[in-house]
């Protein structure tokens, strides 16, 4: 079974050359490197990773897509892009000339970002996306889905992705008060849920069965093959290969084909990486 990671951060050391933006701190104080990456995903048997710039970095692409380039058979880029950029419609436009670039990638839970969602100031984003065949990964709250749903009516052309269930800094059952929205979500043909980062949003040890209720309905109102597993490396608190097994060793409720599409397949033909 191929296995692909849906989320995997990597970046560079901020420096007078090429420095972050003054937003937040990093996961961890050292990089994670492409190099380093594809040795922890060959000991937790990862076939291939879908980088993300961390937004720590800001805007930028470099470092993800100097590693889709240089390793295509292992990761492929989604981009982070400014959505009030004067040339956004013309890099989404050309976006797929660029090697190993995807998609995009945006952050609505953060303050910063929130506002463009919910004033619809997104608007020409959405319909540019749409129109250049761009699918967009997206960390949205549960409170705010519905501007989702709404967007998703509106261009069923445009692939959505939801990152990490909605959940965002929150354990247990505390971040679940509003997951109904979320399932709500699986009525739309054109979006797809990463179940994505999981140990990191429960104080439950490996193999982490407080998970298994809200898969089940997860799977039951988006299928297999709108499900996609993912671990958020630089986030998680436990090993790669925990995160692997919590799914492939630890729930015998999926069959062996929804598997193979929870664990790789699925995200591998939303994005269209060959």
């Amino acid at each position: 079974m191929m296995i692909v990671d849906a989320q995997v951060h990597i970046w560079a050391a901020s420096t007078p050359e090429r420095p972050w933006p003054a937003r937040h701190e990093p996961h961890r104080a050292t990089p994670i490197t492409a190099e380093e990456l594809l040795g922890v995903m060959t000991e937790a048997g990862v076939t291939r990773s879908v980088l993300v710039p961390p937004s720590f970095e800001g805007d930028r692409n470099d470092v993800v897509i100097a590693a889709a380039q240089k390793y295509p058979d292992k990761f492929a880029a989604m981009g982070r892009f400014d959505p009030e950029a004067p040339n956004v419609l013309e890099q989404i436009a050309n976006l797929k000339k660029t090697p190993g670039l995807l998609g995009m990638r945006f952050t609505f839970h953060r303050p910063s970002m929130r506002p463009l969602l919910v004033e619809g100031k997104m608007n020409p984003v959405w319909v540019a996306a749409e129109r250049a065949g761009v699918p967009i990964m997206m960390l949205v709250k549960h409170p705010d889905l519905h501007f989702i749903d709404a967007v998703a009516e509106r261009h069923p052309g445009l692939k959505l992705i939801i990152d990490h269930l909605g959940l965002n800094n929150t354990k247990d059952e505390a971040g679940l008060g509003d997951f109904d929205k979320l399932l709500a979500l699986g009525k739309r043909p054109n979006v797809a849920v990463k179940t994505s980062c999981l140990p990191q949003f429960t104080t439950d040890k490996y193999p982490f069965k407080f998970w298994h209720p809200y898969l089940k309905q997860v799977h039951a109102a988006f299928g297999p093959k709108r499900m996609f597993w993912g671990s958020d490396l630089s986030r998680l608190p436990c090993p790669l290969k925990d995160c692997v097994t919590m799914f492939t060793e630890h729930m015998p409720f999926f069959s062996k084909e929804d598997m193979e599409w929870i664990m790789g397949r699925g995200i591998c033909e939303w994005i269209g990486w060959k």
